[in-house]
């Protein structure tokens, strides 16, 4: 299973901090964003390879700071060749050119690589292996204002997606959907296709949206808590949770 981590965002709303150094190289409690996730996601047997996703602008960036890393598995920086936030690919085009050029046939676990959890990737992919079919993760979230800036699963007692939408005006569910994916092998060929049929770009989200109107899916609750570090509110907030 190779590890895709899409780390091309400009990040507007973290700025300073973001001008010159990107997201994810951010160091909360004496260590980046990034390698907290990848610390424990190289844990994993069932991954083989870590792939980073960058925008041209910051490649250098996360190819000095991989040289420095030494994970049991390789660590393969990918740049986009997009230079300004109006130029970018989106989340979905960036794992398409990712999958493209690494001519890639293998199950992906795919993440944006601004987030810190408090709990394991392993139980994300022991899920998945359970359920044999491509997955999403789910948190409850009770706030109706929040539900409508993110997307939102109904689920059946198999925890088998049902219905999902992207930031709608009237939510169905309180299961709100974080941007961590289990794609499966066996669904590369509608995720190839999917943007020539009328998926959204941007978001990650938008390919979970389309997967769940072609093919199976389910969907993991978070056994443990998620924080985003969206603007420096959120940064700050987890420089006090996490700083040392």
């Amino acid at each position: 299973m190779k590890n895709i981590v899409i780390a091309a965002g400009y990040a507007t709303r973290l700025y300073p901090l973001t001008e010159h150094t990107p997201k994810p190289l951010l160091e909360i409690g004496g260590k980046t964003i990034l390698g907290r996730m990848l610390d424990d996601i190289d844990r994993i047997d069932d991954i083989d390879e870590h792939i980073i996703i960058s925008n041209h602008k910051f490649a250098q960036h996360f190819q000095d700071w991989a040289s420095s890393r030494h994970y049991s598995k390789p660590l393969t920086i990918l740049d986009d060749g997009t230079e300004t936030n109006d130029t970018r690919l989106g989340a979905v085009c960036d794992l398409l050119f990712a999958i493209d050029k690494l001519k890639t046939e293998d199950d992906l676990l795919v993440v944006a690589a601004d987030n810190i959890l408090e709990f394991s990737f392993q139980e994300f992919v022991d899920f998945a292996k359970e359920k044999q079919t491509s997955c999403i993760m789910c948190h409850k979230m009770e706030s109706i204002e929040r539900l409508r800036r993110t997307g939102v699963v109904e689920l059946d007692s198999s925890l088998r997606v049902t219905g999902m939408e992207e930031k709608p005006e009237y939510p169905k569910s309180h299961w709100a959907v974080p941007p961590f994916y289990i794609y499966m092998k066996q669904d590369l060929s509608l995720i190839k296709n999917s943007v020539s049929d009328g998926c959204g770009k941007d978001a990650p989200g938008n390919l979970a949206h389309y997967l769940a109107s072609h093919t199976v899916l389910h969907a993991w609750p978070m056994t443990g808590g998620r924080f985003d570090i969206g603007s420096l509110d959120t940064y700050y907030e987890a420089q006090k949770k996490f700083g040392v």
